[in-house]
């Protein structure tokens, strides 16, 4: 009895100080916007701090790798996604963690899918335009992307080989500056999340030509997918969620899990995820692992097919 009081008042008093959570991201993207909207419900719903830190770079490892290397007291934790969980270990001759080892699956958040969209003054007014320019201009149309080994990465070289054309990759620090250039003209698109793309969609700033889920997004009704467009079965989708140093206590894991489920319940979370391009997929720890397992043998297998490889 007196392990079992001892154990539920940790778990009252867990957080006793600030959290970090990692953004492996730069701000402005859809991964940071997400990840903010999550630690900005932990604060004002339950008191917690949770402080933002944005670490960018190497598609997302360098931030998750500061993640995996913390103490698994729960006082860091980090936004994963599908690049740096699921990606990055078939793209990557070295890691500088195992995600499968060196991390501990806290809570599935939310999944969304990669956009491509070009300016507004863009000529290029559907995905057959894109194709046609592609290949009337090989290795010339630039293709911005948020990071090696980010969805929007593999959806173009997906892309690529499904429509036989070549087009030039145009790597970012994350979603921000990848908009920022394709806005300024120094690339001709951008393949990005859905967060990341929507506010200024509804600027009236960019147009977009396809999407790359399954149906089409229920806040974009109007865009058509890549795969009704004449590439049957195209798919590539990006995921968030929360993981931790792997070691963490099984109290504050759950309670993490438990309380991120309680706030993808909240209908101004759902709504706000909705209006940037997101659904909500709350898993559990264990259902987030599984995810992860899954997506990472996936992507994988894809990536050696495809023979595509980053140093």
């Amino acid at each position: 009895m007196a392990l079992a009081a001892g154990k539920t008042f940790a778990q009252s008093a867990w957080p006793q100080k600030p959290i970090r959570l990692v953004v492996p991201f730069p701000p402005g993207g859809g991964t940071d916007t997400s990840s903010r909207l999550i630690a900005e419900k932990l604060v004002t719903l339950l008191g917690w701090t949770v402080v933002v830190d944005n670490k960018p770079g190497a598609g997302g490892n360098i931030g998750l790798d500061m993640v995996a290397k913390a103490a698994p007291d729960g006082a860091t934790i980090g936004m994963g996604q599908a690049s740096n969980l699921a990606i990055n270990p078939g793209l990557y001759e070295k890691m500088p963690f195992d995600p499968l080892k060196d991390l501990t699956p806290l809570v599935g958040i939310a999944a969304q899918p990669v956009v491509l969209v070009v300016r507004q003054d863009s000529p290029l007014r559907t995905l057959a335009d894109f194709v046609k320019a592609a290949k009337a201009r090989p290795d010339m149309i630039r293709i911005a992307q948020a990071g090696n080994g980010t969805v929007g990465h593999l959806a173009g070289e997906m892309l690529e080989r499904r429509a036989d054309i070549k087009i030039m990759q145009v790597p970012y620090k994350g979603a921000g500056p990848a908009m920022t250039d394709l806005l300024g003209g120094q690339v001709e698109s951008y393949f990005g999340n859905s967060v990341s793309v929507m506010s200024q969609m509804a600027a009236g700033k960019v147009r977009a030509l396809a999407l790359t889920s399954a149906q089409r997004l229920p806040s974009l009704p109007q865009v058509p997918t890549v795969a009704e467009q004449g590439y049957a079965g195209f798919e590539a989708t990006t995921w968030l969620g929360l993981v931790g140093p792997a070691g963490m206590p099984a109290d504050i894991t759950a309670r993490i899990s438990t309380e991120t489920i309680k706030l993808l319940a909240r209908k101004d979370v759902l709504d706000k995820l909705a209006f940037e391009g997101s659904a909500a997929t709350p898993q559990t720890s264990q259902q987030f692992a599984a995810h992860i397992r899954n997506e990472h043998a996936k992507w994988g297998k894809l990536i050696r097919e495809a023979g595509i490889k980053l140093e």
